[in-house]
């Protein structure tokens, strides 16, 4: 049955947090502050990696590229949901709802594409680190984002092909702040079975299997860096530690909502908010800003916006 002439639902009422009102407002404000905090600080690193020459290098690029899928990302879902909170009717238009899917998916699945990748180069610097400069070549780099693009458009069409055309004519609310392709799925007036194995199966699994690959060189760098010194262990396992802190924040929820994502649990919006809001404030913080080559960078950018603000 076609969206267009067989549904009778224009639109979804999405139930959010709390109707009490003054949670309403401490969320409102709260996640106003991180969405802007989300904004600022992956904005900076984008501008600081693609003006400041000292950070022209692999690890850099990609995690400038990394902080715009983390802006996107954050931008797709997080605007709505504050905006709903101060609002009596929290709808979305079945239209939004269907774009809002596509692209949460569209960039988290890149962005987990793209992980993969930081993790591969920071494999190829610790391990072998004579052969790093050919190996991370520029065509590589550009690989490495081309595919997380790909992947990231074949994982959202492969799901939303099948759920735009899905008919929904019955009850539109929906138990979470934004538009969750699992909750969606589950209002259709159809039997949904296949769909939703193949959700399963789809974003279920990228999510792990990423997960998985991403603790596995993880743990054979700390287990080179260990073999070779073990004073740098210490070092090593502070920065990869607060890296698998970020990972198992935005790669947990997705594999606990997805992997079963048709089971009740009142948990799931909680958890929603780790990977749609917190971890795309938490990788500046963790991957950039606790980095001096990354700070000392931006002190010289602002000194020279300084300097020339003043000579003109």
């Amino acid at each position: 049955m076609d969206l267009k002439n067989g549904s009778v639902v224009t639109e979804f009422i999405l139930l959010g947090f709390s109707k009490q009102w003054k949670l309403q407002i401490f969320f409102f404000v709260t996640f106003s502050l991180v969405y802007g905090a989300t904004v600022l600080g992956n904005i900076l690193i984008m501008v600081t990696v693609t003006f400041s020459s000292t950070l022209h290098s692999p690890m850099y690029f990609l995690l400038g590229n990394l902080s715009f899928f983390d802006l996107c990302l954050s931008t797709v879902t997080t605007p709505k949901m504050i905006t709903d909170l101060l609002a009596e009717h929290k709808a979305i238009s079945i239209w939004g709802c269907m774009a809002q899917m596509f692209f949460m998916h569209f960039f988290g699945g890149a962005e987990m594409t793209l992980l993969i990748a930081m993790a591969f180069d920071r494999y190829v610097a610790i391990c072998k680190p004579l052969h790093y400069g050919t190996i991370m070549s520029h065509r590589l780099l550009n690989g490495f984002v081309i595919l997380s693009w790909i992947i990231g458009f074949i994982h959202t069409t492969s799901q939303m092909v099948l759920t735009v055309n899905l008919p929904f004519c019955g009850p539109n609310v929906i138990d979470s702040i934004f538009c969750d392709l699992p909750l969606v799925i589950k209002l259709a007036c159809i039997e949904t079975y296949t769909l939703e194995l193949f959700v399963i199966s789809d974003s279920g699994l990228l999510s792990l299997i990423c997960f998985i690959l991403l603790l596995v060189s993880y743990t054979v760098i700390l287990v080179t860096v260990w073999q070779r010194s073990s004073g740098g262990l210490s070092k090593a396992l502070s920065t990869l530690s607060a890296h698998i802190i970020v990972v198992t924040l935005f790669f947990g929820p997705c594999i606990f909502i997805y992997a079963w994502p048709f089971s009740s649990f009142s948990g799931n919006k909680i958890l929603s908010v780790f990977y749609t809001v917190i971890t795309p404030l938490l990788n500046p913080i963790i991957y950039t800003l606790r980095n001096q080559k990354m700070q000392e960078a931006m002190r010289k950018l602002r000194f020279l916006h300084v300097s020339s603000t003043q000579n003109f």
